[in-house]
């Protein structure tokens, strides 16, 4: 929400500029801490989230085994942080320092946007991957029931990725559309004193605008998809400490599946609480700021310095999800190890082959058919031995085999 904090640089500045009686409280930009600070922490989030981002991506594209259905989210996310970072970053980084935009409405009504999309990519995608951790663990033969499974699974995801890009454009088409260069005139002489990327319409025709917006970026961006993921995540919890109490007896592949569904749920909560906690003091002081009709008036050095960390917390995110993944998953860690320090394990080649081959140990009898091959000393033809095939009812290695197949892709790769 970068012209946002335009807006009320430009507000609060019109209205200690008009205002005689606070004019002394006003300070110039280049007495202001965070003209000299706030740049730092840009230049910080826009090298580490281009090279963590980029690195994201890059991994996708280079490593087949890595194409999963959690992990295609986790792409969808890296290409909507990097469009922010691309495109908003470095002219937002000014915001703090020049009292008026220098770049133009162009460059305004871009920023505005694929700001709005960034952070709608971010969300949606969230929610979505949540929804599916959700499934994973709770119902996980949905996919063998559906018939939804493996490559089918990987083209659904695709497609609702698709769908949250396009709903995320759709959303962010009243930034593009009325986001201007507004120009703020002195009343006594008409000059003007200073220009800013403006992000609502003038609001002489809308004068409610403003506080409408706030309230439906708080709902759509944050509040609503927050609340149905904690939904699904306290559903999520129900059902694993039920099946802990109703199944003391899993069977072994079975239980490395939870565990590995357990690890990658943990992951994706990971991701929302890093989502949560950046864009909360962001929210929190908007509503603040354009509900409370005192604003300007109740503004001090609190609501100063949780703006200016809202602001940045706001773009921390975009860099943060690589480092978070990095902390979380030994695989991604040792890829990022590959691509950034130049160090590589040759366990990472075959780890995807490590981890099915735990899920396809041999049986007593046989290492290649799914049947069971089964010794009888029972034989009408005087042979020592007589082997036959049975289908087994409750065995181990075939259903977690089963469970594996039905499941393809539903793990981020630890």
């Amino acid at each position: 929400m970068d012209d946002l904090s335009s807006h009320i640089n430009s507000t609060l500045m019109y209205y200690n500029l008009s205002n005689t009686s606070l004019s002394t409280d006003f300070k110039p930009y280049s007495e202001r801490l965070e003209t000299y600070l706030v740049p730092i922490v840009f230049a910080f989030i826009f090298v580490v989230g281009v090279l963590g981002n980029g690195t994201l991506v890059l991994i996708f594209i280079n490593h087949k085994s890595m194409r999963n259905v959690p992990n295609i989210y986790i792409l969808s996310l890296a290409l909507g942080d990097l469009l922010v970072i691309l495109t908003c970053v470095p002219f937002t980084s000014t915001v703090y320092t020049f009292e008026s935009w220098p770049y133009g409405e162009s460059i305004c009504k871009i920023s505005e946007s694929t700001k709005d999309i960034s952070v709608g990519v971010s969300v949606f995608t969230l929610t979505a991957l949540s929804a599916d951790r959700f499934f994973a663990i709770v119902d996980p033969l949905r996919k063998l029931h559906s018939g939804i499974g493996g490559k089918r699974a990987t083209r659904c995801t695709i497609l609702i990725v698709a769908a949250i890009w396009i709903f995320a454009i759709l959303c962010a088409i009243p930034s593009m559309t009325l986001s201007y260069v507004r120009a703020f005139k002195d009343d006594t002489n008409n000059n003007t004193l200073f220009e800013s990327c403006y992000p609502f319409p003038p609001i002489d025709g809308y004068p409610n605008y403003p506080r409408t917006v706030i309230i439906m970026r708080f709902l759509i961006y944050y509040a609503v998809p927050l609340l149905i993921i904690a939904c699904f995540y306290s559903l999520m919890a129900r059902s694993l400490i039920l099946s802990t109490k109703n199944m003391p007896g899993e069977l072994q592949g079975q239980t490395r599946q939870i565990r590995a569904r357990k690890k990658v749920a943990k992951t994706v909560l990971t991701f929302v609480v890093v989502f949560a906690m950046c864009f909360f003091p962001q929210h929190f002081f908007f509503l603040w700021f354009y509900i409370n009709p005192t604003a300007p008036d109740d503004y001090n050095d609190f609501w100063h310095i949780l703006r200016i960390v809202g602001f940045c917390l706001g773009f921390i995110n975009s860099c943060i999800n690589p480092i978070a993944l990095y902390c979380v998953s030994g695989t991604f860690r040792k890829y990022f190890q590959k691509y950034l320090f130049c160090k590589m394990s040759s366990k990472i080649i075959n780890s995807r082959n490590a981890n099915a081959r735990r899920f396809h140990r041999p049986s007593t009898y046989s290492s290649t058919r799914k049947w069971d091959s089964v010794s009888t000393t029972h034989n009408p033809n005087n042979l020592q031995m007589n082997t036959f095939r049975r289908a087994p009812q409750n065995d181990p290695v075939t259903m977690a085999t089963e469970i594996t197949k039905i499941t393809n892709g539903d793990q981020i790769i630890m």
